[in-house]
């Protein structure tokens, strides 16, 4: 028997800014323990008996983050393989392409083990027992969900009923008197949004329910690349043909059609993590209610959520708020009214300000950079390059770049000339200059460079190789 534990890996997680952002969403965030979210989604699912492959299906530009995010934690080199989408189209799609590419790599009778990449769950014990009987389920051909236990009137869950392991209904997001009563009833579970199923259950009971989804991501699938490595395989979906697939959820699709749905009641210690008044409950409080992460020093301040990693925060004479400070975004909030958080995220993507998508500090499949300071007509960063690892050839219309090493070493192209660059050096690159940078020693590079020019937007970017796979027929929007 092969279990293949799959994890969906996308959203923005705007409740959870500024921590979450587009480029850097809720998945990805470090925890007190220093484990991400994804990092734990992925030890969960390869705990598991029986597990033969972890298979992530996630944004293209989420690729190297979460490749690097799991390299961290899996020791066991337990095989892993990737699904590339070019955007978002809900879980259904998400779903069926896993399913296709299961079933061609392991069979039709493989279980799958659908978990999301930002979920918590506190008692791997029973999450386990709780597989168990899924997979038992599965095999006898159901579409399985896991019903959490409630232990509160949640508003902001949709629920199950259930008897036994069958599936009454599936119930939206109640009001406050039907989660009440819910709660009382007994028979009603929270709808976790994690699923177990064969690849040739899920496939047959889409092609029976929503066709159209299945057909439209099979014939993506059919023209899309694969890449081989090292216990690790890609799967890039082909964009022009995914923009047919239809935008909807699995939920929608066929568990909330199909009569061969099954659900195992459990309680795991499970929190989906989706406000930071959840993300303050995960820490215990001391004698005021407060929650501090960082350093931050209260006054007269009583049931609060502290989040500062980087300052000093100082908090008077105040209750029941939330703080988080980031570099470049500080949130206050009525810890009441945490779920409006995505309001903030919502206006800020409206108006085009940059600190819904991007940190300062910016991860690249190469490393990483950090705006230090910008002003009219100049930008400076700090550039931090793996070893071993390149930046794309690449050439800017409107801004010419200063380039000094601070450790490490540099090998640069710099129009038609190659030079090693070493610390305490430096070099100049002309605005329309074709330029490269690479890392060939052993240890990290870190340079600063200083951008002068009329225009210092990141999508005055042209690129002419890249090992990455990032070049594209018109102007991309990262260095």
């Amino acid at each position: 028997m092969k279990l293949i534990p799959t994890i969906l890996c996308g959203g923005a997680g705007s409740r959870l800014w500024p921590v979450s952002r587009e480029s850097h969403p809720k998945p990805f965030m470090r925890l007190a323990d220093g484990q991400s979210l994804l990092q734990k989604a992925f030890l969960r699912g390869a705990a598991l008996a029986h597990a033969a492959e972890v298979v992530t299906v996630t944004n293209r530009e989420l690729f190297f983050k979460t490749k690097d995010d799991y390299r961290e934690v899996n020791a066991s080199d337990l095989p892993t393989s990737f699904i590339l989408e070019p955007f978002g189209r809900n879980t259904a799609p998400a779903i069926a392409a896993a399913a296709l590419q299961v079933a061609r790599v392991h069979g039709n009778e493989a279980v799958m083990l659908v978990l999301a990449a930002d979920h918590l769950i506190a008692d791997q014990a029973a999450f386990a027992d709780a597989v168990r009987q899924a997979m038992t389920l599965a095999q006898a051909g159901k579409l399985v969900t896991f019903g959490i236990k409630p232990d509160a009137p949640e508003t902001g869950y949709g629920y199950i009923q259930a008897d036994g392991n069958r599936v009454v209904r599936f119930v939206e997001k109640p009001p406050l008197d039907k989660a009440i009563a819910y709660l009382e009833s007994g028979d009603y579970f929270w709808n976790s949004g994690m699923f177990c199923f064969t690849a040739g259950t899920v496939l047959r009971e889409l092609a029976a329910h929503s066709a159209e989804v299945l057909a439209a991501t099979r014939q993506c699938f059919e023209h899309s690349c694969t890449a081989e490595g090292d216990s690790v395989s890609q799967l890039e979906m082909d964009s022009g043909s995914f923009a047919a697939v239809p935008d909807i959820s699995i939920d929608y699709a066929i568990m909330e059609k199909s009569a061969n749905v099954a659900v195992v009641p459990c309680k795991i210690g499970w929190s989906d993590i989706g406000s930071w008044s959840a993300v303050g409950d995960l820490s215990a409080p001391d004698a005021s209610g407060n929650r501090v992460q960082g350093e931050a020093e209260l006054h007269d301040a009583a049931n609060c959520y502290i989040q500062s990693n980087d300052r000093m925060v100082g908090v008077v004479g105040l209750n029941n708020v939330i703080v988080i400070d980031t570099p470049d975004a500080v949130l206050v909030a009525d810890r009441s009214r945490a779920q409006d958080v995505k309001h903030i995220y919502a206006g800020l993507k409206a108006k085009g300000h940059e600190s819904y998508k991007l940190h300062r500090t910016v991860h690249r499949p190469w490393g990483t950079y950090t705006v230090l300071e910008e002003g009219a007509g100049f930008k400076i960063k700090r550039i931090e390059v793996k070893p071993g690892a390149s930046l794309s050839l690449q050439m800017h219309h409107h801004r010419s770049e200063h380039w000094i090493v601070v450790s490490g070493m540099a090998k640069v192209v710099n129009g038609d000339m190659e030079l090693m660059v070493n610390k305490n050096e430096s070099t100049y690159i002309p605005a329309g200059h074709k330029h490269r940078l690479e890392n060939p020693g052993v240890i990290d590079l870190i340079m600063i460079e200083v951008q002068s020019g009329d225009y210092l937007g990141e999508d005055d970017i042209v690129r002419f190789a890249d090992i990455y796979g990032r070049v594209a027929p018109k102007a991309a929007s990262s260095n």
